[in-house]
């Protein structure tokens, strides 16, 4: 029976043993679950040899069960203390891939700042691109709106050019023996048609008075001229330098007088023929729009002359507005 309370008292020290050790680890591993397996283990194999120690007799016997109990508490706090290093080194190494996804994260964080910065810029730029585009595409509708305005202009043009070249040819055809007599001169511009006639054949020098020859001449040009009925008919008077002779400056004071005399007796001769008078117009230049130098007689002779010149009338009104 001592022998047994001896066991009892042997077996409370183990215990003691186990609660130190199992104090010990709580206190070094701060995690009384991470030995709770070892601890359990370790109370099952004692709770076998006190068992053994309990049934068996003999001193040898209970020495040997002495001996295996401190084993297995040496056994159990080595095998605390290796555990301990190992949560160290565990410790270690999470407190590390810790620090490392703290800086991930920050760095992540500092990458999303910095794309959301990006992204704030390109939206920016986008709205700008598309304003830019819709602005672009209200000038290109505004531009091909333009070119359908100068390609119908431009055809126009090209009408208005082609009547001009049909019209010239007919009057030149018109008028073609008067042309080869040299009594007038038929000249295309780039808006009006013109028939110069010669000063000798339509008046004497210093007079205003249409002879019978150069009424001939006129009123074939009279007939001519009728079929332009989108035309106005602009006669202009012309002489040389020559001043008035003093027995005319009467009736003449000057050369403007006598251009516009002229010009005025060759409108109302044309309106005689048939040519509608809303469509004449008479004007005199006097020696102030020279075709040739007034130094030689060959040069007076050809700024004496009558210009009847043959207008679009679109271009006639913007010319009234001009002087108005």
């Amino acid at each position: 029976m001592a022998r047994k309370v001896n066991m009892v008292g042997l077996c409370w020290e183990g215990c003691d043993a186990v609660n130190y050790h199992d104090t010990y680890c709580r206190y070094r591993m701060k995690s009384p679950k991470l030995e709770s397996d070892k601890i359990k283990k370790f109370m099952v194999l004692f709770m076998v040899v006190y068992s053994i120690a309990i049934t068996l007799e003999g001193k040898d016997m209970i020495r040997k069960i002495q001996i295996c109990i401190l084993v297995l508490i040496t056994t159990c706090f080595l095998s605390g203390c290796v555990s301990t290093g190992k949560f160290e080194q565990m410790e270690a190494a999470k407190n590390e891939e810790i620090e490392t996804l703290q800086q991930q994260k920050a760095a992540l964080i500092d990458q999303k700042t910095m794309l959301e910065a990006q992204k704030g810029i390109l939206e920016k730029e986008r709205f700008e691109l598309t304003k830019h585009k819709s602005e672009l595409e209200k000038q290109n509708t505004a531009i091909y709106q333009q070119v359908g305005t100068l390609e119908q202009q431009r055809a126009e043009l090209l009408a208005a050019s082609q009547q001009r070249q049909q019209q010239y040819d007919a009057l030149v055809q018109g008028l073609s023996k008067e042309v080869e007599q040299g009594q007038l001169k038929v000249r295309q511009y780039q808006n009006m048609l013109a028939v110069e006639l010669a000063e000798q054949i339509f008046f004497d020098s210093g007079r205003a008075t249409l002879k019978a020859g150069g009424k001939d001449v006129l009123k074939k040009v009279g007939e001519a001229l009728i079929v332009y009925e989108n035309k106005v008919i602009r006669v202009v008077g012309h002489t040389d330098n020559i001043p008035i002779a003093r027995s005319l400056q009467a009736t003449f004071p000057s050369n403007w007088e006598l251009s516009v005399a002229r010009a005025t007796n060759v409108v109302r001769f044309l309106q005689e023929v048939g040519v509608p008078p809303d469509r004449l117009v008479a004007s005199g230049r006097g020696e102030y729009d020279p075709v040739a130098q007034n130094d030689s007689s060959e040069g007076r002779q050809k700024n004496r002359r009558i210009e009847i010149m043959l207008i679009d009338q679109n271009l006639a009104a913007e010319m009234e507005r001009t002087i108005n």
